[in-house]
Formats: C-alpha cells, structure tokens, sequence
C-alpha cells in the first residue's frame, strides 16, 4: 500500500503538483497578551503561530499559561496535543487528572471534555496542535 501511495505523490510532483512554498514564522510577530480560552481563567502570553500560515490544516500555537492561569474544560471535536516546554502544570480529561512536567505530552482524543491548569511557583509554557476541520472542495 505504501509503494502505491509513493507512486501517487510521485506521479503528481511529475505533473507539478507542487507543495505550497514553506512558511517561517517567528514567534515576535505574532505574540500578545490574553486570557486564555474556555473560561479566561487568569492571564497568558499566546503566540498564534500558525495563523500566520496561509492554507493551513493544522494549528501550532504556544501558550505560556501565567500563574494561576487555566485553559478552562471544554469538549474537543479533535485530537489535540499539549505538550510542556516549561513549568508545571495538571491536564483534565473527562475527570482523569494528571500531573505534566517539562518533557511530558498529553494526548486527548476527540470528545473528551479537556482542561490544562498552571500549577507550581514559573509560569506554565506548552506547544498546542491539533487538525483543523478539512476545507470543502
């Protein structure tokens, strides 16, 4: 199946289907202060990364989530990554608590109900993915 799927990308690079031009982002442009979302508990830093991105099918954002801050239950219609660069923090997920430290990653799975909270002394500074809904044709 995955020769057939090399012949298929390779047959439409032949033809000049090409990919979109790569986009570089830094994260100064598009950094600013805002409550979180679902709830705004507190206060964060969001760099919306990839809204900068034209034709995009994924979003890429970090969020520095401040003392105190909590990005508030909500039920997702996406899998969804949080993953920590720094700080502490508890992930909620359909009433499961568990503790993330810098290094670890939660992965949610569509329908759950999901939360993320600050906990300890340093702001909490995580990457948050997840895929867009596929644009009609």
């Amino acid at each position: 199946m995955s020769i057939r799927i090399a012949v298929a990308v390779t047959g439409m690079l032949a033809l000049g289907a090409a990919a979109p031009k790569m986009v570089v982002v830094d994260e100064r442009t598009v950094v600013r202060d805002e409550p979180p979302p679902h709830g705004a508990i507190g206060m964060s830093t969001a760099y919306r990364i990839s809204d900068a991105v034209p034709d995009r099918t994924m979003e890429f954002r970090k969020r520095i989530l401040h003392r105190g801050a909590a990005i508030g239950l909500h039920v997702i219609a996406h899998d969804e990554v949080y993953y920590v660069l720094s700080g502490t923090g508890e992930v909620m997920s359909d009433g499961e608590r568990k503790p993330l430290t810098p290094g670890m990653a939660a992965y949610l799975y569509t329908g759950a109900n999901v939360g993320i909270r600050q906990t300890g002394t340093t702001p909490l500074a995580l990457i948050i993915t997840y895929p867009l809904p596929a644009k009609a044709s």
